[in-house]
């Protein structure tokens, strides 16, 4: 095979063909491909040559960078397909209110056949305005990855189409996952599309009704722990060690290596030009190593010129690894996670290290936001006709922040990620415009208003604004 498994921290190797997470020092593993090889087999070109396929392989946005992921005879694959998410680049334009009518610029979308296109936003609105999504964030060179748009509505289903492919070339029966959410829809929808058993433990009264439907949805079955992310994180790695289930959480290396597949598609995206920040949520690390893996690869390779600068963000009530950032990772940190954005409610993250070597490898920092820069965040995504969950608002709520603190500059080109989709968590959102969420002040409130079924009702709640 052109790829193995190696321990991060000691470097021992283990066969792909092993059922294992971890190394028998107890550090994590990766999937280390032989890149002097792949310098030989792959380009920009190739890659650009699959835009478009509309046949299994490269008709998904992971398989197309195969080489870089799981090379294995093709036939193998679980795909749905997913990937090819949009990447989006918001006016800078100023716009009228979200919740006023007329004529508004909306984002630009970039889809993957219009990778290196250079898009250029409308001019000023003349009417009565509010600022744009890229100018109410500070930057004028703004883009946002959105994998909610993946089948499931969340970018686990780039882990996942690997995760269970390779549970498949296993011989494995069942599959197994905690979550507080997004990863337990997404386990169950491609284990059924797989034939195989799912078991998914999440914490009891702490996942969103969106994302608990989809797991009951696709049959998997549902264990509520009696405790939060970490608890249940815990009893399913216990369960899969003594019952023989294969283990589909990030700390599985093959499930990284399908999330890669988020910054391959992104540069695609944007011609191969590899923007200054990428900035996304952090919760139980995944996407931070896997980006800081992509990145390295890539640079390795040659495909990519230079390293962006990785920014993770976490909510201040589920912050660990900002702790641990802001004493040099010296020591690691563990918290009882509170926030609102339950998909990175996680207070001790298991990728911890692989996410370390990423911001090492990245010149990366972390920050933390709070639930009402969240929320606020989220509404103004929301109303720019995009939408998204609220831990990808955290990334978006971060990179206003370091705007703010001059950390990150106004001209500098800012890729932002958003990982799942508006309706993973709609009491979140239906919370904070009735102003019902606990501790938040609502700064973009829309309230639904109610009227009597007349004509002139309605011209009074409209009033001033047509």
């Amino acid at each position: 095979m052109d790829f193995k498994l190696r321990c991060i921290a000691c470097g021992a190797e283990y066969l792909p063909q092993e059922i294992r997470y971890n190394c028998d020092c107890g550090g994590l593993l990766d999937v280390e491909h032989d890149l002097d090889s792949l310098r030989e087999q792959v380009s920009r070109e190739l890659f650009d040559n699959r835009l478009g396929d509309l046949a299994l392989p490269y008709a998904s946005g992971v398989w197309r960078y195969r080489e870089l992921i799981l090379p294995l005879d093709e036939r193998a694959i679980v795909s749905r397909p997913e990937g090819n998410t949009n990447l989006y680049r918001p006016s800078t334009a100023l716009r009228r209110g979200p919740w006023s009518f007329g004529t508004c610029p909306g984002p630009f979308v970039l889809g993957p056949k219009d990778q290196g296109r250079q898009v250029q936003g409308p001019g000023q609105d003349s009417g009565h305005c509010s600022l744009g999504l890229s100018n109410w964030l500070g930057v004028d060179d703004l883009y946002l990855k959105h994998e909610g748009e993946n089948p499931t509505g969340s970018f686990k289903d780039r882990g996942m189409t690997v995760g269970v492919t390779q549970a498949k070339l296993l011989g494995c029966r069942a599959v197994a996952c905690a979550s507080t959410g997004n990863t337990s829809a997404s386990l169950a929808a491609y284990a059924a599309l797989a034939g195989l058993s799912a078991i998914v433990f999440v914490p009891q009264g702490q996942i969103a009704f969106g994302k608990l439907s989809q797991a009951l949805a696709y049959g998997a079955k549902t264990l509520q722990v009696r405790g939060d992310f970490d608890t249940a994180m815990r009893l399913v790695r216990q369960t899969c060690d003594e019952l023989g289930i294969y283990l589909l959480n990030s700390v599985n290396p093959f499930r990284l290596e399908g999330q890669k597949s988020i910054v391959f598609e992104a540069l695609q995206q944007l011609g191969w030009e590899v923007p200054d920040w990428i900035v996304l949520p952090a919760g139980n690390l995944g996407n931070t190593s896997a980006f800081g893996k992509a990145l390295y690869e890539l640079k390795e390779l040659g495909l990519i010129g230079r390293m962006p600068r990785l920014a993770a963000v976490q909510a201040q009530g589920a912050n660990p690894f900002y702790r641990s950032f802001l004493g040099g990772f010296q020591q690691r940190e563990s918290v009882e996670a509170r926030t609102i954005a339950t998909a990175i409610r996680i207070g001790d993250p298991v990728s911890y290290p692989r996410a370390v070597r990423a911001l090492r490898w990245t010149d990366g920092l972390v920050a933390e936001v709070t639930d009402q820069e969240i929320m606020d965040a989220k509404a103004r995504v929301d109303a720019a006709g995009i939408g998204c969950e609220p831990a990808s608002a955290a990334a978006v709520a971060g990179a206003k922040k370091l705007v703010e603190a001059s950390v990150i500059g106004r001209k500098e080109k800012v890729l932002v990620i958003l990982t799942g989709h508006l309706l993973k968590d709609p009491q979140a959102t239906v919370g904070y415009h009735l102003e019902k969420l606990a501790g938040l002040t609502p700064a973009y409130a829309n309230c639904p208003v109610a009227i009597e079924p007349t004509l002139e009702a309605v011209q009074e709640a409209l009033e001033g604004r047509l």
